[in-house]
């Protein structure tokens, strides 16, 4: 196990009307603060799921961890093979390597703030799915930058069963 010297050497902070903002309706997200400002530490963003809305599809990070703390709402989590209800106040952390995903759970709403650590850049990843929202750019451009956002689209069984 390495450990991870961030190297800034400055507070971060980010107010929330100056945090950028992509979507809208039954998915928002608000991104906070990249790897290049916490010096590689972390990057986080805050995700707000309208209505059973999903979040992000079954994937995994090679190098980093994902917590997901549920500041208001409900949830649904894929762990590995489990799938998590949280709720306000619970916290999930997802080690490297091990496929997650998230979603609102059925018919509620879901705040949930999000950071990944050590940090990778991924306030361009969030932008690439925006337009991809926006038929900008085709949903297979993804795979050509799994690699540079550490993010590997994978399937799951259980989450395929607990989302319909």
């Amino acid at each position: 196990m390495s450990l991870i010297v961030p190297t800034f050497d400055d507070s971060v902070i980010v107010r929330s009307t100056d945090a950028e903002t992509i979507g809208g309706g039954p998915t928002t997200l608000r991104l906070l603060a990249d790897s290049s400002s916490t010096g590689g530490a972390l990057s986080t963003q805050r995700v707000t799921l309208l209505d059973g809305a999903n979040g992000a599809a079954p994937h995994r990070h090679s190098r980093s961890a994902e917590l997901f703390y549920l500041l208001d709402g409900t949830a649904q989590l894929l762990s590995g093979d489990r799938v998590v209800t949280a709720g306000r106040g619970d916290l999930v952390v997802v080690p490297p390597g091990l496929d997650h995903a998230f979603a609102a759970a059925a018919g509620e709403n879901a705040d949930i703030l999000i950071v990944i650590t050590p940090g990778v850049e991924r306030f361009e990843y969030f932008r690439h799915l925006e337009r991809i929202a926006y038929g900008k750019v085709p949903p297979e451009s993804l795979l050509d930058v799994q690699e540079l956002y550490d993010t590997y689209f994978t399937g799951s069984e259980p989450w395929t069963a607990a989302r319909t």
